[in-house]
Protein backbone atom coordinates (compact mmCIF):
# COMPACT_ATOMS: atom_id res chain seq x y z
CA UNK A 1 0.00 0.00 0.00
CA UNK A 2 1.32 3.74 -1.21
CA UNK A 3 1.94 5.76 2.22
CA UNK A 4 1.91 9.71 2.10
CA UNK A 5 3.48 11.76 4.48
CA UNK A 6 2.76 15.83 3.73
CA UNK A 7 5.85 17.51 3.17
CA UNK A 8 5.56 20.36 5.28
CA UNK A 9 9.68 21.31 5.51
CA UNK A 10 9.13 21.76 1.46
CA UNK A 11 5.77 23.67 1.70
CA UNK A 12 7.20 25.68 4.79
CA UNK A 13 9.63 26.33 2.35
CA UNK A 14 8.33 27.58 -0.37
CA UNK A 15 5.71 29.88 1.61
CA UNK A 16 8.16 31.57 3.76
CA UNK A 17 11.36 31.42 2.20
CA UNK A 18 10.58 31.66 -1.29
CA UNK A 19 7.18 33.49 -2.13
CA UNK A 20 7.79 35.37 1.57
CA UNK A 21 4.24 34.41 2.38
CA UNK A 22 4.00 36.38 5.80
CA UNK A 23 4.82 40.11 4.97
CA UNK A 24 3.09 39.68 1.22
CA UNK A 25 -0.09 38.75 2.79
CA UNK A 26 0.14 41.42 5.34
CA UNK A 27 0.66 43.91 2.52
CA UNK A 28 -2.23 42.71 0.81
CA UNK A 29 -4.48 43.17 3.98
CA UNK A 30 -4.52 39.53 5.29
CA UNK A 31 -3.23 40.54 9.21
CA UNK A 32 -4.54 37.62 10.50
CA UNK A 33 -2.15 35.13 8.52
CA UNK A 34 0.93 35.50 10.52
CA UNK A 35 3.46 32.88 10.47
CA UNK A 36 2.10 31.12 13.45
CA UNK A 37 -1.57 30.58 11.58
CA UNK A 38 0.37 29.59 8.54
CA UNK A 39 1.80 27.10 10.64
CA UNK A 40 -0.69 26.10 12.34
CA UNK A 41 -3.14 25.75 9.73
CA UNK A 42 -0.26 23.40 7.86
CA UNK A 43 0.15 21.29 10.80
CA UNK A 44 -3.70 20.29 11.05
CA UNK A 45 -3.78 20.00 7.67
CA UNK A 46 -0.86 17.43 7.72
CA UNK A 47 -2.54 15.17 10.63
CA UNK A 48 -5.86 15.25 8.59
CA UNK A 49 -4.77 14.40 5.47
CA UNK A 50 -2.69 11.72 7.00
CA UNK A 51 -4.94 10.20 9.51
CA UNK A 52 -8.17 10.53 8.29
CA UNK A 53 -8.09 10.71 3.92
CA UNK A 54 -4.83 8.53 3.23
CA UNK A 55 -6.46 5.61 5.05
CA UNK A 56 -8.97 5.90 2.87
CA UNK A 57 -7.57 6.35 -0.52
CA UNK A 58 -7.31 2.07 -1.18
CA UNK A 59 -10.78 1.82 -0.33
CA UNK A 60 -12.63 3.89 -2.40
CA UNK A 61 -10.02 2.52 -5.06
CA UNK A 62 -10.88 -1.03 -4.25
CA UNK A 63 -14.85 -0.73 -3.72
CA UNK A 64 -15.71 2.62 -5.32
CA UNK A 65 -19.24 4.44 -5.86
CA UNK A 66 -22.40 2.51 -5.49
CA UNK A 67 -25.30 3.29 -7.75
CA UNK A 68 -29.07 2.38 -6.91
CA UNK A 69 -31.14 2.29 -10.19
CA UNK A 70 -34.22 2.39 -8.55
CA UNK A 71 -33.97 5.24 -6.77
CA UNK A 72 -31.12 7.33 -8.27
CA UNK A 73 -28.65 7.75 -5.61
CA UNK A 74 -25.04 7.07 -4.96
CA UNK A 75 -23.10 5.66 -1.73
CA UNK A 76 -20.07 6.86 -1.32
CA UNK A 77 -16.87 4.42 -0.39
CA UNK A 78 -16.90 3.63 3.21
CA UNK A 79 -15.62 6.13 5.50
CA UNK A 80 -15.88 8.65 3.07
CA UNK A 81 -19.22 10.60 4.49
CA UNK A 82 -17.43 10.15 7.62
CA UNK A 83 -14.55 11.65 6.61
CA UNK A 84 -16.37 14.59 5.56
CA UNK A 85 -18.19 14.57 8.40
CA UNK A 86 -14.46 16.02 9.77
CA UNK A 87 -13.95 18.20 7.43
CA UNK A 88 -16.81 19.87 7.68
CA UNK A 89 -16.39 19.88 11.67
CA UNK A 90 -12.62 21.28 11.20
CA UNK A 91 -14.12 24.18 9.50
CA UNK A 92 -11.99 23.59 6.41
CA UNK A 93 -14.54 24.92 3.62
CA UNK A 94 -14.77 28.03 5.03
CA UNK A 95 -10.91 28.66 5.45
CA UNK A 96 -10.37 30.82 2.53
CA UNK A 97 -14.52 31.87 1.73
CA UNK A 98 -15.56 35.10 2.04
CA UNK A 99 -16.65 36.43 5.91
CA UNK A 100 -20.21 37.73 5.22
CA UNK A 101 -20.84 34.15 4.00
CA UNK A 102 -19.32 32.18 7.20
CA UNK A 103 -16.13 31.91 5.83
CA UNK A 104 -12.65 32.40 7.96
CA UNK A 105 -11.47 35.23 5.12
CA UNK A 106 -8.11 33.50 5.21
CA UNK A 107 -6.07 34.04 1.64
CA UNK A 108 -6.01 31.66 -1.26
CA UNK A 109 -2.13 31.27 -0.73
CA UNK A 110 -2.77 29.37 2.60
CA UNK A 111 -5.53 27.19 1.14
CA UNK A 112 -3.52 25.90 -1.79
CA UNK A 113 -1.12 23.51 0.59
CA UNK A 114 -4.10 21.82 1.97
CA UNK A 115 -5.88 21.20 -1.42
CA UNK A 116 -2.32 19.42 -2.64
CA UNK A 117 -2.07 17.65 0.98
CA UNK A 118 -5.99 16.34 0.43
CA UNK A 119 -5.29 15.92 -3.39
CA UNK A 120 -2.45 13.88 -2.66
CA UNK A 121 -3.80 11.66 0.21
CA UNK A 122 -7.00 10.59 -1.11
CA UNK A 123 -7.61 12.28 -4.79
CA UNK A 124 -10.94 10.89 -5.39
CA UNK A 125 -12.59 11.96 -1.98
CA UNK A 126 -11.00 15.56 -2.41
CA UNK A 127 -13.36 16.11 -5.33
CA UNK A 128 -16.16 15.93 -3.43
CA UNK A 129 -15.61 19.35 -1.83
CA UNK A 130 -13.92 20.58 -5.34
CA UNK A 131 -16.01 22.49 -7.14
CA UNK A 132 -17.71 23.80 -4.03
CA UNK A 133 -15.35 25.93 -4.22
CA UNK A 134 -15.88 27.01 -7.97
CA UNK A 135 -19.09 27.33 -7.30
CA UNK A 136 -19.23 29.79 -4.68
CA UNK A 137 -16.73 32.11 -6.92
CA UNK A 138 -19.23 31.94 -9.50
CA UNK A 139 -22.10 32.97 -7.35
CA UNK A 140 -20.14 35.42 -5.60
CA UNK A 141 -19.47 37.59 -8.49
CA UNK A 142 -22.11 36.83 -10.86
CA UNK A 143 -24.97 35.97 -8.72
CA UNK A 144 -27.97 38.22 -7.29
CA UNK A 145 -27.94 39.06 -3.52
CA UNK A 146 -30.82 36.62 -2.79
CA UNK A 147 -28.80 33.83 -4.71
CA UNK A 148 -25.97 34.57 -2.73
CA UNK A 149 -27.19 34.40 0.37
CA UNK A 150 -29.28 31.82 0.20
CA UNK A 151 -27.02 29.38 -1.42
CA UNK A 152 -23.33 30.66 -0.16
CA UNK A 153 -23.59 30.05 3.31
CA UNK A 154 -24.15 26.37 3.31
CA UNK A 155 -21.50 26.07 0.73
CA UNK A 156 -19.08 27.74 2.67
CA UNK A 157 -20.30 25.64 5.75
CA UNK A 158 -19.74 21.98 3.35
CA UNK A 159 -23.47 21.64 4.36
CA UNK A 160 -23.83 21.33 0.61
CA UNK A 161 -21.47 21.01 -2.28
CA UNK A 162 -21.23 22.21 -5.86
CA UNK A 163 -20.65 20.83 -9.11
CA UNK A 164 -20.36 22.44 -12.71
CA UNK A 165 -22.49 20.80 -15.26
CA UNK A 166 -21.16 22.09 -18.37
CA UNK A 167 -20.75 18.53 -20.80
CA UNK A 168 -23.39 16.60 -22.97
CA UNK A 169 -22.70 13.46 -24.90
CA UNK A 170 -22.82 15.53 -28.26
CA UNK A 171 -20.41 18.29 -26.91
CA UNK A 172 -17.95 18.53 -24.84
CA UNK A 173 -15.40 21.85 -25.60
CA UNK A 174 -17.32 22.91 -27.98
CA UNK A 175 -20.49 24.38 -25.59
CA UNK A 176 -22.45 26.26 -28.65
CA UNK A 177 -23.66 23.06 -29.00
CA UNK A 178 -25.31 22.20 -26.00
CA UNK A 179 -29.21 20.96 -25.83
CA UNK A 180 -30.29 21.50 -22.61
CA UNK A 181 -32.88 24.18 -22.31
CA UNK A 182 -34.08 26.41 -19.82
CA UNK A 183 -37.41 28.14 -20.23
CA UNK A 184 -38.87 30.96 -18.32
CA UNK A 185 -41.94 30.23 -15.54
CA UNK A 186 -44.12 32.72 -14.25
CA UNK A 187 -42.74 32.93 -10.49
CA UNK A 188 -38.71 34.13 -11.99
CA UNK A 189 -37.60 30.98 -12.30
CA UNK A 190 -36.93 28.12 -15.12
CA UNK A 191 -37.77 24.87 -15.98
CA UNK A 192 -34.68 23.11 -16.36
CA UNK A 193 -34.28 20.23 -19.41
CA UNK A 194 -31.80 18.15 -20.76
CA UNK A 195 -29.07 15.32 -20.03
CA UNK A 196 -25.33 16.42 -18.61
CA UNK A 197 -22.84 14.11 -18.60
CA UNK A 198 -19.20 13.74 -16.62
CA UNK A 199 -20.39 15.66 -13.45
CA UNK A 200 -17.95 15.25 -10.68
CA UNK A 201 -20.16 14.55 -7.21
CA UNK A 202 -23.64 14.86 -9.16
CA UNK A 203 -24.63 12.74 -6.68
CA UNK A 204 -23.28 11.30 -3.54
CA UNK A 205 -24.94 10.90 -0.04
CA UNK A 206 -22.39 13.47 1.96
CA UNK A 207 -24.61 16.06 2.32
CA UNK A 208 -28.25 17.19 2.11
CA UNK A 209 -27.99 18.66 -1.13
CA UNK A 210 -26.17 19.70 -4.04
CA UNK A 211 -25.96 23.12 -5.90
CA UNK A 212 -25.96 22.50 -9.51
CA UNK A 213 -24.12 25.11 -11.60
CA UNK A 214 -26.05 24.68 -15.34
CA UNK A 215 -25.54 25.81 -18.83
CA UNK A 216 -28.25 25.82 -20.49
CA UNK A 217 -30.01 27.72 -23.29
CA UNK A 218 -33.01 30.15 -23.23
CA UNK A 219 -35.91 29.88 -26.05
CA UNK A 220 -34.98 32.72 -27.87
CA UNK A 221 -30.93 32.37 -27.47
CA UNK A 222 -28.74 33.25 -30.63
CA UNK A 223 -27.08 30.24 -31.88
CA UNK A 224 -23.50 28.75 -30.82
CA UNK A 225 -21.77 30.24 -27.64
CA UNK A 226 -23.10 33.80 -27.36
CA UNK A 227 -26.08 31.98 -26.47
CA UNK A 228 -25.21 29.89 -23.14
CA UNK A 229 -27.03 30.94 -19.77
CA UNK A 230 -26.13 29.79 -16.87
CA UNK A 231 -28.46 28.44 -14.21
CA UNK A 232 -28.10 27.43 -10.16
CA UNK A 233 -30.11 24.18 -10.13
CA UNK A 234 -30.20 22.95 -6.57
CA UNK A 235 -31.32 18.99 -5.85
CA UNK A 236 -33.90 19.75 -3.26
CA UNK A 237 -35.26 23.02 -4.25
CA UNK A 238 -34.45 26.12 -3.08
CA UNK A 239 -37.37 29.06 -2.03
CA UNK A 240 -36.04 33.28 -2.34
CA UNK A 241 -35.99 33.42 1.59
CA UNK A 242 -33.74 30.04 2.08
CA UNK A 243 -36.80 27.88 2.43
CA UNK A 244 -36.10 23.90 1.75
CA UNK A 245 -39.23 22.39 -0.36
CA UNK A 246 -39.45 19.12 -2.24
CA UNK A 247 -36.66 17.21 -3.95
CA UNK A 248 -36.56 19.01 -7.44
CA UNK A 249 -36.57 16.74 -10.72
CA UNK A 250 -33.45 16.18 -11.01
CA UNK A 251 -32.28 12.67 -11.02
CA UNK A 252 -28.47 10.81 -11.48
CA UNK A 253 -28.95 8.33 -14.37
CA UNK A 254 -25.73 6.47 -13.91
CA UNK A 255 -21.97 6.22 -12.36
CA UNK A 256 -19.06 6.06 -15.38
CA UNK A 257 -16.92 3.03 -14.78
CA UNK A 258 -13.22 4.74 -15.33
CA UNK A 259 -9.98 3.94 -15.51
CA UNK A 260 -9.34 5.50 -11.70
CA UNK A 261 -10.54 7.76 -9.06
CA UNK A 262 -13.22 4.98 -8.44
CA UNK A 263 -14.25 6.37 -5.18
CA UNK A 264 -15.26 9.88 -6.89
CA UNK A 265 -19.04 9.53 -8.48
CA UNK A 266 -18.82 10.77 -11.91
CA UNK A 267 -22.38 11.20 -12.92
CA UNK A 268 -25.30 11.42 -15.63
CA UNK A 269 -27.56 13.95 -14.28
CA UNK A 270 -31.20 14.46 -15.93
CA UNK A 271 -33.12 17.32 -15.53
CA UNK A 272 -36.44 16.93 -16.47
CA UNK A 273 -37.87 20.33 -16.08
CA UNK A 274 -36.41 21.12 -12.73
CA UNK A 275 -36.80 24.47 -10.97
CA UNK A 276 -33.61 26.41 -11.09
CA UNK A 277 -32.54 30.13 -11.08
CA UNK A 278 -31.02 32.57 -13.44
CA UNK A 279 -27.48 33.66 -12.42
CA UNK A 280 -26.19 36.60 -14.38
CA UNK A 281 -27.23 38.22 -17.29
CA UNK A 282 -29.26 36.05 -20.00
CA UNK A 283 -26.67 34.88 -22.62
CA UNK A 284 -23.76 35.50 -20.65
CA UNK A 285 -23.33 32.17 -18.67
CA UNK A 286 -20.25 31.45 -20.27
CA UNK A 287 -18.43 34.45 -18.70
CA UNK A 288 -19.76 33.09 -15.18
CA UNK A 289 -19.09 29.81 -15.43
CA UNK A 290 -15.40 30.58 -16.81
CA UNK A 291 -14.91 32.23 -13.65
CA UNK A 292 -15.78 28.85 -11.96
CA UNK A 293 -13.54 26.82 -14.49
CA UNK A 294 -10.38 29.03 -14.16
CA UNK A 295 -10.52 28.33 -10.37
CA UNK A 296 -10.97 24.52 -10.86
CA UNK A 297 -8.45 24.28 -13.72
CA UNK A 298 -5.54 25.65 -10.96
CA UNK A 299 -7.23 23.16 -8.55
CA UNK A 300 -6.68 19.97 -11.09
CA UNK A 301 -3.01 21.40 -11.34
CA UNK A 302 -2.18 20.85 -8.09
CA UNK A 303 -3.78 17.16 -7.91
CA UNK A 304 -1.39 16.85 -10.49
CA UNK A 305 1.28 18.05 -7.75
CA UNK A 306 -0.13 16.11 -4.98
CA UNK A 307 -0.23 12.79 -7.17
CA UNK A 308 3.83 13.38 -8.05
CA UNK A 309 4.57 14.21 -4.35
CA UNK A 310 2.78 11.13 -3.32
CA UNK A 311 4.80 8.79 -5.73
CA UNK A 312 7.94 10.35 -5.39
CA UNK A 313 8.27 9.49 -1.69
CA UNK A 314 7.19 5.73 -2.23
CA UNK A 315 9.50 5.78 -4.67
CA UNK A 316 12.11 7.13 -2.23
CA UNK A 317 11.53 4.69 0.55
CA UNK A 318 11.56 1.85 -1.77
CA UNK A 319 14.97 3.25 -3.68
CA UNK A 320 16.40 3.02 -0.24
CA UNK A 321 15.42 -0.29 0.62
CA UNK A 322 15.58 -2.72 -2.67
CA UNK A 323 18.31 -4.47 -2.49
CA UNK A 324 19.60 -5.63 -6.04
CA UNK A 325 22.79 -6.26 -7.59
CA UNK A 326 25.76 -3.70 -6.64
CA UNK A 327 26.56 -0.13 -7.80
CA UNK A 328 28.23 0.02 -11.25
CA UNK A 329 31.78 0.86 -9.63
CA UNK A 330 31.86 -1.86 -7.17
CA UNK A 331 29.87 -2.35 -3.96
CA UNK A 332 29.11 0.34 -1.79
CA UNK A 333 26.93 -1.25 1.13
CA UNK A 334 29.04 -4.90 1.14
CA UNK A 335 27.69 -5.50 4.88
CA UNK A 336 24.44 -6.17 2.38
CA UNK A 337 23.85 -8.95 0.58
CA UNK A 338 23.22 -6.23 -2.40
CA UNK A 339 23.44 -2.65 -2.81
CA UNK A 340 20.00 -0.89 -2.85
CA UNK A 341 18.54 0.25 -5.83
CA UNK A 342 18.90 4.43 -5.18
CA UNK A 343 23.27 3.41 -5.97
CA UNK A 344 21.86 3.25 -9.85
CA UNK A 345 22.42 6.41 -11.95
CA UNK A 346 19.04 5.27 -13.63
CA UNK A 347 16.76 5.06 -10.82
CA UNK A 348 18.30 8.62 -9.84
CA UNK A 349 17.50 9.56 -12.93
CA UNK A 350 13.91 8.83 -12.36
CA UNK A 351 14.03 10.11 -8.53
CA UNK A 352 15.69 13.33 -9.48
CA UNK A 353 12.91 14.38 -12.62
CA UNK A 354 10.15 13.88 -10.31
CA UNK A 355 12.26 15.78 -7.79
CA UNK A 356 12.80 18.86 -10.01
CA UNK A 357 9.28 18.94 -11.30
CA UNK A 358 7.72 18.18 -7.93
CA UNK A 359 9.14 21.06 -5.37
CA UNK A 360 9.66 23.51 -8.90
CA UNK A 361 5.81 22.71 -9.64
CA UNK A 362 4.66 23.46 -6.20
CA UNK A 363 6.39 26.99 -6.25
CA UNK A 364 4.57 27.61 -10.00
CA UNK A 365 1.21 26.66 -8.82
CA UNK A 366 1.79 28.63 -5.11
CA UNK A 367 2.60 31.43 -7.20
CA UNK A 368 -0.10 31.57 -9.72
CA UNK A 369 -3.26 31.13 -6.84
CA UNK A 370 -1.66 33.77 -4.79
CA UNK A 371 -1.55 36.03 -7.47
CA UNK A 372 -5.54 35.84 -6.80
CA UNK A 373 -4.90 37.11 -3.45
CA UNK A 374 -2.73 40.39 -4.96
CA UNK A 375 -6.08 41.02 -7.36
CA UNK A 376 -8.13 41.24 -4.57
CA UNK A 377 -5.95 43.20 -1.72
CA UNK A 378 -3.55 45.10 -3.40
CA UNK A 379 -4.11 48.71 -3.18
CA UNK A 380 -2.23 49.53 -6.16
CA UNK A 381 -4.37 49.36 -9.26
CA UNK A 382 -1.40 48.48 -11.65
CA UNK A 383 -0.50 46.04 -9.43
CA UNK A 384 -3.85 44.53 -9.38
CA UNK A 385 -3.98 44.63 -13.37
CA UNK A 386 -0.71 42.65 -13.61
CA UNK A 387 -1.67 40.10 -11.20
CA UNK A 388 -4.78 39.37 -13.48
CA UNK A 389 -2.86 39.14 -16.65
CA UNK A 390 -0.63 37.12 -15.08
CA UNK A 391 -2.67 34.27 -13.52
CA UNK A 392 -4.87 34.15 -16.32
CA UNK A 393 -1.22 33.56 -18.25
CA UNK A 394 -0.57 31.52 -15.75
CA UNK A 395 -3.72 29.13 -15.48
CA UNK A 396 -3.34 27.05 -18.68
CA UNK A 397 0.38 26.52 -17.24
CA UNK A 398 -0.02 25.43 -14.26
CA UNK A 399 -3.00 22.83 -15.64
CA UNK A 400 -1.49 21.91 -18.03
CA UNK A 401 2.11 21.02 -17.25
CA UNK A 402 1.13 20.07 -13.31
CA UNK A 403 -0.85 17.36 -15.03
CA UNK A 404 0.88 15.85 -17.47
CA UNK A 405 3.98 15.96 -14.87
CA UNK A 406 1.99 14.48 -12.83
CA UNK A 407 1.00 11.65 -15.18
CA UNK A 408 5.06 11.10 -15.64
CA UNK A 409 6.25 11.37 -12.16
CA UNK A 410 3.64 8.50 -11.20
CA UNK A 411 4.92 6.42 -14.48
CA UNK A 412 8.89 7.11 -13.42
CA UNK A 413 7.35 6.26 -9.75
CA UNK A 414 5.95 3.12 -10.61
CA UNK A 415 8.98 2.33 -12.94
CA UNK A 416 11.47 2.21 -10.01
CA UNK A 417 9.47 -0.45 -8.55
CA UNK A 418 10.17 -2.53 -11.78
CA UNK A 419 6.98 -5.51 -11.78
CA UNK A 420 6.24 -4.84 -8.45
CA UNK A 421 4.89 -1.39 -9.00
CA UNK A 422 2.67 -2.80 -11.64
CA UNK A 423 0.74 -5.00 -9.07
CA UNK A 424 -1.70 -3.42 -6.51
CA UNK A 425 0.15 -4.15 -3.52
CA UNK A 426 2.40 -1.04 -3.56
CA UNK A 427 -0.57 1.09 -4.86
CA UNK A 428 1.28 2.63 -7.08
CA UNK A 429 -0.70 1.61 -10.19
CA UNK A 430 -3.44 3.54 -8.66
CA UNK A 431 -1.56 6.64 -8.68
CA UNK A 432 -0.92 6.18 -12.28
CA UNK A 433 -4.12 5.28 -13.08
CA UNK A 434 -5.94 7.99 -11.05
CA UNK A 435 -3.34 10.73 -12.57
CA UNK A 436 -4.30 10.19 -15.90
CA UNK A 437 -7.24 11.99 -15.72
CA UNK A 438 -6.06 15.08 -14.30
CA UNK A 439 -4.99 15.89 -17.78
CA UNK A 440 -8.53 15.39 -19.09
CA UNK A 441 -10.91 17.10 -17.19
CA UNK A 442 -11.43 20.74 -16.57
CA UNK A 443 -10.32 21.24 -20.37
CA UNK A 444 -7.70 19.00 -21.63
CA UNK A 445 -3.84 19.33 -22.37
CA UNK A 446 -4.44 20.31 -25.83
CA UNK A 447 -7.51 22.97 -24.91
CA UNK A 448 -5.04 24.48 -22.15
CA UNK A 449 -2.07 25.04 -25.19
CA UNK A 450 -4.57 26.58 -27.36
CA UNK A 451 -6.10 28.82 -24.69
CA UNK A 452 -2.03 29.78 -24.18
CA UNK A 453 -1.39 30.04 -27.27
CA UNK A 454 -4.52 31.38 -29.20
CA UNK A 455 -5.98 33.39 -26.25
CA UNK A 456 -3.39 34.58 -23.94
CA UNK A 457 -0.34 34.98 -25.98
CA UNK A 458 -2.77 36.24 -29.50
CA UNK A 459 -5.87 37.60 -28.51
CA UNK A 460 -4.63 39.59 -25.39
CA UNK A 461 -0.82 40.01 -27.09
CA UNK A 462 0.91 37.98 -24.45
CA UNK A 463 0.40 40.82 -21.56
CA UNK A 464 0.92 37.91 -19.14
CA UNK A 465 4.12 36.54 -20.53
CA UNK A 466 5.52 39.98 -20.60
CA UNK A 467 5.32 40.34 -17.19
CA UNK A 468 6.52 37.07 -16.16
CA UNK A 469 9.39 38.26 -18.42
CA UNK A 470 9.45 41.19 -16.24
CA UNK A 471 9.22 38.87 -12.81
CA UNK A 472 12.46 36.65 -14.75
CA UNK A 473 14.81 39.98 -15.52
CA UNK A 474 14.20 41.77 -12.07
CA UNK A 475 15.76 38.45 -10.43
CA UNK A 476 18.67 37.77 -13.23
CA UNK A 477 19.59 41.71 -12.47
CA UNK A 478 19.27 41.53 -9.00
CA UNK A 479 21.47 38.50 -8.50
CA UNK A 480 23.66 39.15 -11.40
CA UNK A 481 26.42 39.57 -9.84
CA UNK A 482 26.37 36.71 -7.55
CA UNK A 483 28.86 34.39 -8.08
CA UNK A 484 26.95 31.74 -6.15
CA UNK A 485 24.29 32.01 -8.88
CA UNK A 486 26.11 32.77 -12.18
CA UNK A 487 25.64 29.19 -13.32
CA UNK A 488 21.60 29.68 -13.53
CA UNK A 489 21.80 32.93 -14.05
CA UNK A 490 22.93 33.05 -17.70
CA UNK A 491 21.06 30.25 -19.24
CA UNK A 492 17.92 31.38 -17.39
CA UNK A 493 18.39 34.98 -19.19
CA UNK A 494 18.82 33.38 -22.23
CA UNK A 495 15.70 31.12 -22.26
CA UNK A 496 13.55 33.99 -21.37
CA UNK A 497 14.95 35.68 -24.40
CA UNK A 498 14.45 32.30 -26.49
CA UNK A 499 10.76 32.25 -24.79
CA UNK A 500 10.19 36.03 -25.82
CA UNK A 501 11.60 35.47 -29.82
CA UNK A 502 9.50 32.45 -29.94
CA UNK A 503 6.55 33.92 -29.24
CA UNK A 504 7.03 36.55 -31.53
CA UNK A 505 7.87 33.93 -34.13
CA UNK A 506 4.59 32.40 -33.34
CA UNK A 507 2.34 34.85 -33.65
CA UNK A 508 4.13 35.85 -37.02
CA UNK A 509 3.34 32.50 -38.57
CA UNK A 510 -0.13 32.53 -37.36
CA UNK A 511 -0.85 35.52 -39.49
CA UNK A 512 0.41 33.20 -42.62
CA UNK A 513 -1.86 30.12 -41.72
CA UNK A 514 -4.73 29.76 -38.83
CA UNK A 515 -3.02 25.93 -38.68
CA UNK A 516 0.06 27.39 -37.25
CA UNK A 517 -1.23 28.30 -33.48
CA UNK A 518 -2.90 24.30 -33.56
CA UNK A 519 0.43 23.07 -34.95
CA UNK A 520 2.55 24.25 -32.15
CA UNK A 521 0.15 25.08 -29.08
CA UNK A 522 0.60 22.13 -27.28
CA UNK A 523 5.20 22.49 -27.82
CA UNK A 524 4.42 25.97 -26.60
CA UNK A 525 3.00 24.70 -23.74
CA UNK A 526 5.34 23.24 -22.30
CA UNK A 527 8.46 25.24 -23.94
CA UNK A 528 6.49 27.50 -21.70
CA UNK A 529 6.21 25.23 -18.42
CA UNK A 530 9.54 24.22 -18.59
CA UNK A 531 11.20 27.72 -18.97
CA UNK A 532 8.80 29.03 -15.68
CA UNK A 533 10.69 26.14 -14.11
CA UNK A 534 13.69 27.17 -14.55
CA UNK A 535 12.78 30.23 -12.97
CA UNK A 536 11.55 29.06 -9.81
CA UNK A 537 14.44 26.64 -9.16
CA UNK A 538 16.96 29.74 -9.51
CA UNK A 539 14.95 31.17 -7.15
CA UNK A 540 15.07 28.63 -5.23
CA UNK A 541 18.77 27.96 -5.07
CA UNK A 542 18.87 31.80 -4.00
CA UNK A 543 15.91 31.61 -1.33
CA UNK A 544 18.05 28.33 0.10
CA UNK A 545 21.15 30.24 0.30
CA UNK A 546 19.17 32.89 1.89
CA UNK A 547 17.23 30.91 4.49
CA UNK A 548 18.11 29.04 7.83
CA UNK A 549 17.24 25.96 6.39
CA UNK A 550 20.14 23.13 6.83
CA UNK A 551 23.43 22.87 5.06
CA UNK A 552 21.58 19.32 3.88
CA UNK A 553 18.56 21.17 2.75
CA UNK A 554 20.61 23.90 0.74
CA UNK A 555 22.98 21.32 -0.79
CA UNK A 556 20.03 19.31 -2.07
CA UNK A 557 18.08 22.53 -3.45
CA UNK A 558 21.88 23.33 -5.56
CA UNK A 559 22.01 20.03 -6.77
CA UNK A 560 18.36 19.40 -7.58
CA UNK A 561 18.66 23.00 -9.66
CA UNK A 562 21.73 21.24 -11.49
CA UNK A 563 19.95 18.44 -12.49
CA UNK A 564 17.19 20.50 -13.50
CA UNK A 565 19.06 22.92 -15.74
CA UNK A 566 21.59 20.16 -17.21
CA UNK A 567 18.85 16.97 -17.88
CA UNK A 568 15.59 19.06 -18.26
CA UNK A 569 15.74 22.34 -19.35
CA UNK A 570 16.88 20.77 -22.64
CA UNK A 571 13.62 19.72 -23.52
CA UNK A 572 12.84 23.10 -24.44
CA UNK A 573 15.21 22.42 -27.41
CA UNK A 574 12.89 19.24 -29.04
CA UNK A 575 9.59 21.47 -28.34
CA UNK A 576 11.70 24.62 -30.34
CA UNK A 577 12.44 22.25 -32.90
CA UNK A 578 8.63 20.71 -33.51
CA UNK A 579 7.09 24.08 -33.38
CA UNK A 580 9.78 25.39 -36.27
CA UNK A 581 8.78 22.73 -38.16
CA UNK A 582 5.35 24.22 -39.09
CA UNK A 583 1.88 23.10 -39.22
CA UNK A 584 2.19 21.67 -43.20
CA UNK A 585 3.64 17.76 -41.56
CA UNK A 586 0.67 18.05 -40.01
CA UNK A 587 -1.19 18.83 -42.47
CA UNK A 588 -0.58 17.27 -45.28
CA UNK A 589 -2.03 13.85 -45.41
CA UNK A 590 -5.50 13.69 -46.45
CA UNK A 591 -8.62 13.48 -44.00
CA UNK A 592 -9.60 10.25 -45.39
CA UNK A 593 -6.19 8.60 -45.09
CA UNK A 594 -6.51 8.69 -40.87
Amino acid sequence: MSQYQPPLTDIRFALHDVLGAEPLLARLGFTDATRDIIDAVLEEGARFTATVLAPLNRVGDEIGCSYDKATGEVATPPGFREAYEQYVEGGWPALTADPAYGGQGLPQLLGVPVKEMIDAANLAWGNFPLLSHGATEALLHHGEDWQREVFLKPLVEGRWTGTMCLTEAHCGTDLGLIRTRAVPRADGSYGISGTKIFITAGEHDMTGNIVHLVLAKLPDAPAGSRGISLFVVPKVRVARDGTLGARNAVRCGAIEHKMGIHGSATCVINFDDAEGYLVGEPNRGLMAMFTMMNTARLAVGLQGLGLSDRALQNANRYARERLQSRAPGGARYPDKAADPIVVQPDVRRMLLTCRALVEGGRLLGYHAVSLVDVMTGAQDEAERKEAAALVDFLTPIVKGCLTEWGVECTYQALQCFGGHGYIREHGMEQLARDARITTLYEGTTGIQALDLAGRKLLQLKGEGLRAFLGMIESFCRTHGDDPALQEFIAPLRQHARDWAALSQDIAARAQASPDEIGAASVDYLFYSGYVALAYWWARSVAAADASTQSLDFKAAKRETARFYFARILPRTLAHRAAIDAGAATLMALPDEAF
